[in-house]
Formats: structure tokens, C-alpha cells, sequence
């Protein structure tokens, strides 16, 4: 692996986009930028176990090069034209936030291939979106959550009020209500992807309104320590965090970007890249469920499984009617399923969350 500074010495590109196959002598450079670290053992370390696989499958056909650590904004951009201008054919912007820089350099790059992970906006032929149905796994975990329960609060560690983690919330609720009619959803808003002391205070906020399951969408493992010395349960987020297995972590929802990597790189190498929204989940792999520790119930466990099967094989979809939205005006029919489009820009709860969504 390269990095970034022996990068910027490595004069301009020359592939075109999507024009051809690369010479055979010709390494492709592949970069990557994240917005924590990759020691996070959630988020961003699954993104970098990606590259890693990358580097295995192509050995000296690809050198890969990443940022860590880059805020999403002005910072970004700076990145993203670094890596750019420093010869890379393929670039990964691995949050959200990354949007509109991505965009903004492809612009100027467009000989540089873009992918932007869970955005929505590819403004340009050289960019393409990806994402996973995270809420298919964040279905498992709010199965599991709702049977694990004895306070009957479940707290939810969220990071910002996107499509994505409202989707999320939602998902688990659904299916944790399904199995225990009592249970009762404690969201804290965290307004960060990544920031262990303020994950840290979420975790211990949650615990305080007597939570004794806790899920979360940030990215570090310090409300596994919290949770640990609590006896609070929990869920690995984005890889396995098996480190904090038997407990408090009983299961995850691991986010598999290896095979989407390979086959993008691939892509550009046989020069049949082209621009595409790609959103995958259980059946492709993109979203994986962690083993299931014995603090789960064997009957628990099975129905999660069962879950988890009908999800991948397309009989079940996790937002089935009939479901109300939170002001108990009619959104799904019986039977009847969402469409993407509403998923992709969801803006409320479901009926039954309480709280409001912050602006």
C-alpha cells in the first residue's frame, strides 16, 4: 500500500473513464476515505477490511492508499482533489457527509471513478452510490432486542437524523413490538458517526431510563464498555465486535464491503465501470448477521434465524403493513410492502415511537 503522500508524487492519471481495459503493467491506484478511524472496530474498520481484501484479491494489480480520520466537508474535499490529482482511478467516500465533496471533485476529475457510500446524489457519469438495507439486519437485532428485555426499554444510541438511521430505529421497533407489545424505545441523539466519550455519555443516558438492551448506530465500541459494566446487553455495530463477546455483545450487524469493493475494482480494470445506485442486504451478503451467543435463548435465536432466512429469500420485507405513521395517519395497508423511495427518504416513526426526530 501506498500512501497518501508518496501518492501526491505520482503524477496525473491517464485512464479514461470507463474507455478501456488498464495495461496489464499498469497498477490501478485505489484510494479510500474515512471519516474515523480505522481502530474504530465498528464502521470504518469494516471499510478498511474491504480495501484490505482488495489488496488480496489483486496483489501487485492495485495499490491502495486511505485517509483516516476526515471530516466530512471542506476537509473532504481537500482529500478527495489530493488523492486525485496524485493518480488515482478509483475512490471511496465512505459516509454520508462525503456527498457533496465527492460530487464537487468529480466534477473537476472526470477521468476518476467516484463511489459515494450511502449518499443518494450521483451528479456525474464518472459517480456512483452505495449502500446496504441496514434495516434488514437492525430488523434481526429488534427481534432479539424485543425477547431480551425483562425492563422492557430499549435504548437506541442514534448518530444524525438521516434517511438511513431513521430507517434504522424504526425497523427495530417494528420487529421488537412484534414480539413484546410492551416494549418501549429510548432514542438519544448522538450528532456523531464517530466519538467514543460521547457515545460513551449516550450509553450511560440510556442505562439511566433503565434500558437494559441497548442498540446503536455510531461507530465506536465504548457503549459496549459502558454497557459491559452495567449488565446491559447489546449488539455489535457495522463488524462483529466479537472482542466484547459473551457479553454484553450477543449478536451484530456486520456490514460486508469486500465483495462490492472487488467487483467495482475489477470494473475498472476491465474497463466496464459504469455509473449505478447499488443497495444490498441480507441475500447478496452486503449485510450480515453475527453469531448469536448462548445468552440468547434457543427458541430466540431460532426465530431470529427464521427471520433473518425469510428476509433473505424475499418472503418477508421488514416494513410491512399494516403500519402507521407516528401521528397514527395510515402509511401501509395490510400486506402491503414500502416502496424504495420511501425508505430512501424516510423522515418519520412509525406509530408507537415516541419523541420527536431533531431538524
Amino acid at each position: 500500500m501506498k500512501t497518501l503522500t508518496t501518492l501526491l508524487t505520482a503524477g496525473a492519471m491517464t485512464l479514461g473513464l470507463a474507455g478501456g481495459a488498464l495495461a496489464q503493467d499498469d497498477p490501478i491506484q485505489v484510494g479510500f476515505v474515512y471519516v474515523g478511524s480505522i481502530g474504530d472496530l465498528g464502521w470504518t474498520y469494516e471499510h478498511d477490511q474491504g480495501r484490505l481484501a482488495v489488496e488480496e484479491a489483486f496483489g501487485d494489480a492495485v495499490e491502495t492508499t486511505y485517509v483516516e480520520n476526515v471530516p466530512e466537508g471542506a476537509d473532504a474535499e481537500r482529500v478527495l482533489t489530493q488523492m486525485a490529482l496524485s493518480g488515482a482511478d478509483l475512490i471511496f467516500t465512505t459516509s454520508f457527509g462525503y456527498m457533496d465533496p465527492t460530487n464537487a471533485v468529480a466534477e473537476r476529475f472526470p477521468n476518476v471513478m467516484f463511489e459515494h457510500a450511502t449518499g443518494y446524489r450521483r451528479d456525474h457519469p464518472n459517480v456512483s452510490t452505495y449502500s446496504a438495507r441496514f434495516y434488514e439486519g437492525r430488523a434481526v437485532m429488534g427481534h432479539i432486542a424485543g425477547h431480551m428485555t425483562e425492563s422492557n426499554i430499549v435504548g437506541y444510541i442514534a448518530s444524525y437524523p438521516i434517511p438511513e438511521v431513521i430507517r434504522g430505529i424504526n425497523s427495530a421497533f417494528i420487529h421488537a413490538r412484534q414480539v413484546n407489545p410492551d416494549v418501549e424505545f429510548r432514542v438519544v441523539w448522538a450528532f456523531t458517526w464517530f466519538d467514543p466519550a460521547v457515545e460513551a455519555e449516550a450509553a450511560q443516558a440510556l442505562i439511566d431510563q433503565g434500558a437494559d438492551v441497548i442498540m446503536q448506530h455510531t461507530d465506536s465500541t465504548a457503549p459496549m464498555t459502558v454497557m459491559a459494566e452495567a449488565g446491559v446487553l447489546g449488539f455489535g455495530q457495522a463488524s462483529d465486535m466479537f472482542q466484547f463477546a459473551p457479553a454484553p455483545r450477543i449478536s451484530s450487524i456486520i456490514d460486508n464491503w469486500a465483495p462490492y469493493y472487488i467487483a467495482r475494482t475489477q470494473a475498472v480494470i476491465d474497463g466496464t465501470w459504469e455509473s449505478v445506485d447499488t443497495w444490498d442486504g441480507i441475500a447478496p451478503g452486503m449485510v450480515g448477521i453475527g453469531e448469536m451467543t448462548d445468552a440468547i435463548p434457543a427458541e430466540v435465536r431460532a426465530s431470529a434465524q427464521a427471520l433473518q432466512a425469510s428476509i433473505a429469500s424475499g418472503e418477508y420485507h421488514p416494513f410491512t403493513g399494516p403500519l402507521n405513521r407516528q401521528d397514527g395517519s395510515a402509511w401501509l395497508a395490510e400486506g402491503e410492502t414500502s416502496d424504495d423511495g420511501t425508505l430512501l427518504g424516510m423522515n418519520f416513526y412509525v406509530e408507537g415511537l415516541t419523541g420527536e426526530i431533531p431538524n
